[in-house]
């Protein structure tokens, strides 16, 4: 990840899984990790991706594990790197780590 665009700061968010914590763990210059808070699923992006996902395929009677996966394949495909930025940006991550990377 960090090996393409390199020029490109990443931050990686993580639960605070204690299989997340490496004590030998070296990060490249252009990588950071932000640990949230424990039990705040509410602040974790992906967890918001899933509900969306879930949303657009739940409550809907397929005939087929294939038709389920064309779904969950056009929606997937319909999701631009703006909507997911729209959905998973959140003020909190600014506000608390945003004199850290300058934001």
């Amino acid at each position: 990840m960090a090996v393409q665009q390199p020029d490109e700061f990443k931050i990686l968010i993580l639960d605070n899984g204690a299989f997340h914590h490496a004590k030998s763990l070296q990060l490249p210059g252009n990588m950071a990790l932000i640990f949230l808070p424990p039990y705040s699923p509410e602040l974790n992006p992906a967890e918001k991706m899933w509900r969306y996902f879930k949303d657009k395929v739940s409550m809907i009677a397929y005939h087929s594990l294939e038709s389920l996966l064309q779904q969950l394949s056009e929606v997937i495909k319909s999701t631009t790197p703006q909507f997911i930025q729209s959905i998973c940006g959140n003020q909190f991550y600014k506000q608390s780590f945003g004199y850290v990377f300058n934001v």
